[in-house]
């Protein structure tokens, strides 16, 4: 009997990565200009930014359905293996619920874990579980640490304009023009499952000085998984964080994973935002 790790795409891991790390991702779907995609497998990363750029209209993501998770939960069962399943924060989608909803008839073979969390948060989460089921733990192990660690996650970012936040509905045009003008950039991070600002800064260089100052006062737990990102067609703006931010990774890793910003947060962000995701030393 196997150990079989599943997760969404909301997580930003590729397919290609998947099968590189033995796991399973299921796309949720983005719907947009009447036409339907599939999350990182009929639509990628850079396909996605460049219509987001040029177009006024934003898409919407639609949950995994329980179906979807049917269908996956039954290829565990069938191999007489056991699974964990992680989701997206149930307070940004309704994918957990439905799989929830798909586990019933699956007794114990099936155990759904709610992330709490999206993007790079959820992807170090993934990342930690692929490290549990390495060492040999079984699947009620790897939900039972997870659970107790993703309390410990931190994901904080920058976010470079206010023009897909005022698109999207979550701030008016008033206070979009007006940051624009003082040229604010907002720090945001997922906390307790849902987005919330954190602070304002004027500027990229300050933007910069706030996210790391934020960091460093919970501090990295290099001992696990931990990974930078960025909202866009190149990482220029992340490339200038990891120059002024230097101290808070040299002597301390060999390398700094670096992940796009998918779909699913990239929608409310847009370009050019950049982040970081943790387990905090705390």
């Amino acid at each position: 009997m196997s150990v079989r790790i599943i997760c969404d795409s909301a997580s930003d891991i590729t397919q290609e990565q998947a099968k590189e790390w033995g796991i399973t991702v299921l796309p949720l779907k983005i719907l947009w200009d009447g036409e339907e995609y599939l999350d990182g497998v009929t639509i990628k990363n850079r396909e996605f930014f460049e219509k987001l750029i040029e177009t006024d209209e934003l898409p919407t993501t639609s949950q995994i359905s329980p179906y979807d998770f049917d269908k996956a939960f039954q290829e565990v069962a069938d191999a007489g293996d056991t699974a964990v399943c992680f989701t997206i924060s149930s307070k940004l989608s309704g994918t957990y619920q439905s799989a929830n909803i798909a586990k019933e008839e699956f007794g114990g073979n099936i155990i759904v874990v709610d992330t709490l969390n999206a993007a790079v948060g959820e992807q170090i989460i993934v990342k930690r579980a692929i490290e549990l089921r390495d060492s040999g733990k079984s699947a009620r192990e790897i939900a039972d640490i997870i659970n107790e660690e993703k309390k410990n996650v931190k994901v904080i970012a920058l976010i470079d304009t206010l023009e897909y936040l005022k698109k999207g509905g979550r701030i008016s045009a008033t206070t979009a023009m007006a940051g624009a003008v003082l040229n604010i950039k907002p720090v945001v991070a997922i906390e307790d499952g849902e987005i919330g600002v954190l602070g304002k800064a004027r500027g990229s260089k300050n933007g910069n000085n706030k996210l790391m100052e934020l960091v460093q006062k919970d501090g990295i737990d290099f001992n696990r998984p931990f990974l930078l990102t960025y909202a866009g067609l190149n990482d220029d703006l992340l490339q200038k964080y990891i120059k002024d931010s230097s101290s808070l990774y040299e002597g301390k890793t060999e390398k700094l994973g670096i992940v796009p910003l998918g779909s699913v947060i990239g929608t409310h962000v847009g370009p050019g935002a950049i982040g970081i995701a943790f387990f905090t030393e705390k």
